[in-house]
């Protein structure tokens, strides 16, 4: 039995309804590629093979937010990285709280992942979820290195916290 509690409580935000779909196909993709490696005897190339994958995503995503908010002196504004990543839509379908701190941090924390309610609905254990998870976040860790700036992970959902906690902040 998986103690792992991941449920949604936004549930009639229609826009919030269709990204948790898009992300979940994502993070269903991911699992299934993990999981054809592992039936191949390939399971550590599978996991770095992935890793590497959603790294060079987020350093290309990151670099991309960095120049869309770039504050005229080559440095992230952060007070706009925290709206942006903070929308409206997004924040309802991770159930997301986005704090800017100060000029030079924004922390967040998600209360639901649609990614891991994914890899619960394919019958994953709760080791392999966590597996998942640290492999998606490679996407969040590389994005802030392609923004500049620095990135903690505390908590997640994944390893049996209540929430997911995450920071990302000007080194």
């Amino acid at each position: 039995m998986s103690s792992i509690t991941n449920k949604a409580s936004i549930l009639d935000d229609e826009k919030a309804n269709i990204l948790r779909g898009a992300v979940g196909t994502r993070a269903c993709w991911m699992a299934l590629i993990y999981e054809e490696a592992c039936k191949a005897g390939m399971e550590k190339e599978g996991e770095e093979i992935i890793r590497r994958a959603v790294r060079r995503y987020g350093q290309n995503q990151g670099a991309d937010i960095k120049k869309a908010l770039d504050d005229g002196n080559g440095s992230l504004d952060m007070g706009k990285f925290a709206q942006a990543f903070g929308s409206p839509v997004a924040v309802n379908a991770f159930e997301a709280e986005v704090t800017p701190v100060g000029e030079a941090k924004v922390d967040i924390e998600y209360h639901f992942c649609p990614l891991l309610k994914s890899w619960q609905d394919l019958g994953y254990d709760d080791e392999t979820c966590m597996k998942l998870c640290d492999m998606a976040m490679e996407g969040d860790r590389n994005m802030a290195k392609g923004m500049g700036l620095g990135f903690e992970l505390t908590d997640t959902i994944a390893n049996g916290c209540p929430t997911c906690r995450m920071s990302f902040y000007k080194e």
